[in-house]
């Protein structure tokens, strides 16, 4: 099952590394969006994909499943999730101020593709 998360954590990071290197700037905050869903499966993935029991003190159990690793996604998803929505106010309102979301007519270039 590690496996399968490998890749799906490198497609994640790979898609967002190319979304990320966009000109467009609703773009580049969905790739933000994927990188963070990335480091959450990283997250989980590295805490150990195992199965057992949750750690409670009256249940009585071979193996616990730490808590630890969930606890910090959780921290993580609330974190991207505000990240993410600022980002979208942030070039909501630079869209209404500037007329535009590509980022080199945002610096002022006016040789543009």
């Amino acid at each position: 099952m590690e496996v399968v998360m490998v890749i799906v954590i490198g497609c994640l990071f790979a898609g967002a590394t190319y979304l990320m290197l966009s000109k467009s700037l609703l773009r580049i905050i969905i790739g933000t969006g994927l990188l963070s869903h990335g480091a959450h499966l990283l997250l989980l993935t590295m805490g150990g994909l195992k199965k057992g029991a949750p750690p409670l003190l009256d249940v009585q159990a071979e193996h616990y499943v730490d808590p630890v690793p969930q606890a910090l996604i959780l921290t993580a998803i609330v974190i991207s999730f505000g990240v993410t929505a600022f980002l979208l106010v942030l070039a909501y309102r630079s869209y209404q101020e500037i007329g535009t979301d590509n980022i080199e007519r945002m610096r002022g270039k006016e040789d543009h593709d």
